[in-house]
C-alpha cells in the first residue's frame, strides 16, 4: 500500500529570499509550510558562494546591494540585517582632452560632491539642478514608499494623492513623461546625465525616451528604497540575509527541501515534484510561486507562448573578480580606496548609453563600447574575505553590464561572453595606470579568478526567464487594470495560487516585498 499524500497549508516553490520571507510570516502565524528548491543551496539570487575554490572568499554572486528591503520587514521578522553605508556614492572617470578627470559624488562630504560637479564646467546651475532632482526623488519616495506593503490603489487614485499633496508636476514628470526629459531639464553634462540615467537602465532593456516608460519604472525602483533610495552593502554579503531568513524559517518549523524541482500542479492542489530524481506529490491548500516561470506552465491549462517582448528581456551581464590588490588610477585626485568604494561607472555617459542601447536593440549586436559599473564591497565590508586574505590586501570586484540582451548570446554564449570580457578590460584599463589583469588573483591552475555570467547563464542558474533579474519588466507601483485595484499584486488566475517572487506586481530587486504581500494575502483569507 502506498503512503498517504502529505498535506501542507502552504507549499512554496523556490527558496529565494522572497519565498523565505513568505515562509517566515506564514510559519510564524502557525501555518504548516513546505519549501521546494531545485538548486542545492538556499537563497536564489541572494546566495553568497565561494566562487573561486582556491580562496576563502564568499562573493555575493548575483545580487550585490540592498535598498528596497523595508525596515518594516526587518523589524517584523526580527532580522539582524546590518546594511553598511558606502563612503562614496559614485565615481565616474572621463576624458577631457588628454587628461582623465572624474565626477566624484561622496556620501560623506557635500563639499567634495559640489566641487566635483562644478568641475564639469556647467557652473552652479548644474549643482542646483542635481540637488533639485534629488529633492524630487525624495518627495516622490515619501509619497509612495509605504504603499508597497499595502493593497494597490489605481493610477487615478494616486494621481489625486499627488495633486492633494501639491505634487501634480511630480506625477507628470515621473509617471507620464519619459524620465529622460526630467534628467535633461535639470542637468546639462553628459557625464552627470549618464550617472542619473543608469538608475533607469540597470537590469532593464530601455533608454531615456523609451515610449514604454520602462525606464521610468526602473528609475522609481532605484530611487525610493526606504524613502532615501540609498544602496547599501549587507554585512557578511548578500548570503547573510538568506542565511538569517533560512534559520528563522527552520526555527519556525518550515520544512525545506533542496534538489526538489516542481513540475506540475493539479487539482486543488497537488504539487508534483522531483527530489533527487524521485517523483513525489504533496497536497496544499495554498501554493506560492517564487520564480519567474509562468504559472500556466505548471497547470493543466497551458497557454501559448507570448511573442518576444523587449520590456521583459534580460540584459544583465555580471562579472565577479578576486583581486590581490586594488589597481592604481590615472586620476590622482583621489585614492583607489575612495574611487572604488562606491559605484564606479565606466562608459556610462548619456551619449554612450543611448548608443549602446541602439546597437543592442535595433542593430542586434554587442555594443561597440561596453557600459558597466563596478562595486568593490570589500572596501565597505571586508568580512566576506578570510582574515588571511584581508591581511594580504585582497579585494573583490563585481561588475554589472548594461544592454547585454539575452538574444545576443543565444547562438554562441561562450564566445560572445569572451568578446564582452575583452571589452570589459578595455573599458576599465583606460582609466588605470596598470592593467586590471595584473591585479587579479590566479587559481592553482594559473587561470584568472574571474567569472562572467550572461543573461543566458542567469536563466540557467536561477530559472529567471530570459535572464531577467526582475523576472519580467518592472511594474508600476499602482494597479494598471481594474482587476488589480485593491489586490496585493500577487494574485493569479488560479484561486489560492499566488506569486511571492519578483514577478509579482511591485516585485523586483532584493526587497522581500512580494514575499510579505503573498503571506498577508494567505492570512487574510483565513
Amino acid at each position: 500500500m502506498s503512503e498517504p499524500i502529505k498535506t501542507y497549508d502552504v507549499v512554496i516553490a523556490g527558496a529565494g529570499h522572497n519565498g523565505l520571507v513568505a515562509a517566515c510570516y506564514l510559519a510564524g502565524a502557525g501555518k504548516k509550510v513546505l519549501m521546494l528548491e531545485r538548486n542545492d543551496y538556499i537563497g536564489g539570487a541572494t546566495t553568497s558562494q565561494q566562487v573561486f575554490k582556491d580562496y576563502d572568499a564568499h562573493l555575493s554572486r548575483y545580487s550585490y546591494l540592498v535598498s528596497l528591503f523595508p525596515k518594516k520587514i526587518i523589524d517584523e521578522l526580527g532580522l539582524n540585517l546590518n546594511l553598511k553605508r558606502r563612503k562614496t556614492a559614485s565615481y565616474t572617470p572621463y576624458h577631457e582632452n588628454d587628461t582623465v578627470k572624474s565626477l566624484w559624488l561622496s556620501n560623506e562630504s557635500e563639499a567634495i560632491s559640489k566641487a566635483s560637479v562644478l568641475e564639469l564646467g556647467y557652473g552652479e546651475a548644474e549643482w542646483d539642478g542635481y540637488q533639485l532632482l534629488l529633492k524630487k526623488q525624495a518627495d516622490f519616495a515619501a509619497l509612495v514608499w509605504d504603499s508597497f506593503l499595502e493593497p494597490l490603489k489605481s493610477g487615478e487614485e494616486w494621481k489625486a494623492v499627488f495633486a492633494e499633496a501639491g505634487q501634480a508636476e511630480l506625477w507628470e514628470e515621473f509617471i507620464e513623461r519619459p524620465v529622460g526629459e526630467l534628467i535633461e531639464k535639470h542637468v546639462k553634462s553628459d557625464v552627470m546625465r549618464g550617472v542619473l540615467l543608469t538608475d533607469a537602465k540597470i537590469g532593464s532593456f530601455t533608454s531615456a525616451h523609451d515610449e514604454s516608460l520602462l525606464q521610468n519604472r526602473t528609475f522609481i525602483y532605484h530611487v525610493i528604497g526606504n524613502k532615501t533610495g540609498e544602496w547599501r552593502v549587507p554585512e557578511g554579503g548578500m548570503g547573510s540575509l538568506a542565511t538569517q531568513l533560512k534559520d528563522k524559517a527552520l526555527g519556525l518549523g518550515v520544512e525545506i527541501k533542496t534538489h526538489a524541482t516542481v513540475h506540475k500542479i493539479t487539482g486543488k492542489y497537488h504539487v508534483h515534484y522531483t527530489e533527487n530524481q524521485e517523483s513525489k506529490t504533496v497536497a496544499a491548500t495554498y501554493v506560492l510561486l517564487n520564480h519567474g516561470i509562468s504559472i500556466h506552465d505548471f497547470m493543466d491549462e497551458p497557454i501559448a507562448a507570448k511573442p518576444y517582448d523587449r520590456v521583459n528581456e534580460g540584459t544583465a551581464f555580471k562579472i565577479n573578480v578576486l583581486l590581490t590588490k586594488l589597481p592604481a588610477l590615472k586620476d590622482k585626485s583621489l585614492s583607489p580606496e575612495d574611487a572604488f568604494a562606491g559605484t564606479f561607472h565606466v562608459n556610462q555617459d548619456y551619449g554612450q548609453l543611448q548608443k549602446s542601447f541602439e546597437e543592442a536593440a535595433f542593430q542586434k549586436r554587442i555594443p561597440e563600447v561596453f557600459p558597466f559599473e563596478i562595486y568593490c564591497h570589500t572596501l565597505t565590508d571586508p568580512s566576506i574575505l578570510s582574515g588571511e586574505l584581508q591581511q594580504k590586501g585582497f579585494h573583490t570586484f563585481t561588475a554589472f553590464g548594461l544592454d547585454m540582451a539575452y538574444e545576443l548570446f543565444e547562438k554562441d554564449n561562450e564566445n560572445i561572453k569572451e568578446i564582452v570580457l575583452r571589452k570589459f578590460f578595455e573599458g576599465i584599463n583606460e582609466f588605470l595606470e596598470e592593467p586590471l589583469e595584473s591585479c587579479i588573483a590566479r587559481s592553482k591552475d594559473g587561470s584568472l579568478c574571474i567569472e562572467a555570467k550572461s543573461a543566458l547563464d542567469i536563466e540557467t542558474a536561477l530559472n529567471m526567464p530570459r535572464g531577467n533579474i526582475f523576472h519580467k519588466g518592472l511594474s508600476w507601483f499602482f494597479a494598471e487594470t481594474p482587476e488589480t485595484k485593491g489586490t496585493w499584486g500577487v494574485e493569479t488566475a488560479f484561486d489560492k495560487i499566488y506569486i511571492c517572487g519578483s514577478a509579482a506586481l511591485r516585485g523586483g530587486a532584493v526587497s522581500g516585498i512580494p514575499g510579505r504581500n503573498a503571506a498577508i494575502k494567505v492570512l487574510e483569507n483565513d
